[in-house]
């Protein structure tokens, strides 16, 4: 494993030594600066995994070389320095992305041991989510730079991507929320009349059947993350009260008559298309642009297709680890398959297949017919040698239908190159073309030539 960088900034050359000597023994590559415009000349010129800075140094404070790194790279810890009389802007800084505080002065064991668990978040952040494509690598990256906020987050993607996953990763990545409650509902889920009582709580005697009184998901998840899945799905009645609890950080239980003040990250989550819900009237305007000051856009699989064999082997391995399954892996075919798939319900579908494989393969490798039927029965555009039939058999329209399509996307529905892929005439296309209506999207015409 390559060494860690380190970068010490401090304008007292004794102090700067105190933190460089442990760092150095403990296997860290560490470079010092004795001033925050020396260290951004650093940041700028290589990658650190973790700057330890003074807060009060002469020119450039350490809040503001905080502020600095977090722009230029938010993957990178800054742990903070600070004198008993700083206090209160170290703790400051830790609301606005800094990863811990250490106060003078400084014990040796605390420092190492700060460092260590500093390093360990990306790693960890890797752990939560298993991928290997850039697109993925980019979600971790926005993940990591929204962590360092206190704002709202709104998390948009198609269902089965894993939005309770990063939600969940934002919320580990935050220092000052970390070690508090993460509280997730489906809004979807619950009924409108029980909703109101599950977010914000109820009074005994409230309703029928509140026989005691009971707190809600807000003031559960105080100091801490509140997840608000499929929010689209909230009545406009509904809407109003969130928005009121969001803009005053006070909820009223169901039947109460006090307010209660609540400290709660909330992070939503939807697969529509909000701001189309918002010009039709089905969701507020004023709500959304208040859930949408951060937002991560997770990609569907089939947009990500380097994350499939690793996610392949992860699910391979959960699912086979506490059972007597001899399960070692797929086949080639099964694998080039399963690539191959669009994977409509994406991440959620890929775990059930791989899943429902372990229990039915016969053998100590999965095969093609241990798939799901949706699996085996999918046109692929990649396929090599001859087409094979399934054993349950295939409607030749929807075959046709596909193959028609892609060889008009893959021309970019020219006519006579995809007559040409196809070994038809162009006038044979184009009586099947007008067979199944298929035609270029809106706003481009098809070419002939």
């Amino acid at each position: 494993m390559a060494r860690k960088n380190l970068l010490v900034v401090d304008d007292e050359r004794p102090q700067r030594e105190a933190y460089e000597r442990p760092l150095m023994g403990a296997g860290y590559d560490v470079t010092t600066a004795s001033s925050g415009e020396a260290a951004v000349k650093f940041i700028n010129e290589r990658k650190f995994d973790l700057i330890l800075t003074d807060l009060k140094m002469t020119g450039m404070s350490g809040i503001e070389l905080l502020q600095h790194v977090i722009a230029l790279d938010p993957s990178t810890s800054v742990v903070l320095i600070t004198g008993h009389g700083t206090i209160e802007s170290a703790k400051e800084a830790l609301r606005n992305g800094a990863f811990d505080y250490l106060e003078k002065p400084v014990d040796q064991d605390l420092l190492l041991e700060t460092v260590r668990r500093a390093l360990g978040k990306l790693e960890e952040l890797d752990t939560e989510i298993v991928s290997a494509s850039p697109k993925m690598e980019s979600v971790k990256k926005m993940i990591v730079k929204v962590a360092r906020s206190n704002s709202t987050v709104l998390i948009r993607g198609e269902s089965g991507t894993g939005k309770e996953l990063i939600a969940r990763a934002i919320h580990n990545q935050s220092p000052p929320r970390l070690t508090e409650v993460f509280q997730a509902v489906n809004c979807a889920a619950i009924s409108e009349n029980l909703l109101e009582s599950e977010l914000f709580g109820h009074e005994k005697g409230s309703f029928t059947g509140a026989h005691a009184e009971k707190k809600g998901l807000f003031e559960l998840a105080n100091h801490g993350t509140l997840f608000l899945d499929e929010i689209a799905e909230l009545d406009v009645a509904m809407q109003a009260k969130l928005l009121r609890a969001l803009q005053e950080r006070k909820i009223r239980r169901v039947g109460g008559s006090h307010e209660i003040s609540i400290d709660v990250r909330v992070i939503a989550a939807t697969n529509r298309d909000l701001r189309a819900m918002v010009a039709d009237g089905r969701f507020r305007d004023d709500l959304y642009y208040r859930i949408n000051v951060l937002s991560v856009d997770v990609p569907p699989l089939r947009e990500r297709r380097d994350d499939i064999p690793v996610l392949i082997d992860f699910f391979l391995k959960k699912h086979t680890r506490n059972t007597s399954r001899l399960v070692r892996g797929l086949t080639s075919e099964t694998r080039k398959l399963m690539v191959d798939y669009s994977w409509p319900g994406n991440v959620r579908q890929l775990e059930s297949a791989i899943e429902r494989a372990i229990l039915l393969c016969e053998g100590d490798q999965i095969t093609v017919q241990d798939l799901p039927l949706e699996l085996r029965q999918e046109t692929r555009p990649a396929a090599q040698g001859a087409f094979k039939l399934p054993a349950e058999g295939i409607s030749f329209e929807d075959v046709e239908r596909d193959l028609l399509t892609q060889a008009m996307e893959q021309t970019d529905y020219n006519i006579t190159k995809a007559a040409k892929l196809l070994g038809l005439t162009f006038r044979t296309l184009q009586y099947r073309l007008d067979k199944f209506g298929i035609k270029k999207p809106e706003g481009k015409k098809e070419a002939t030539g």
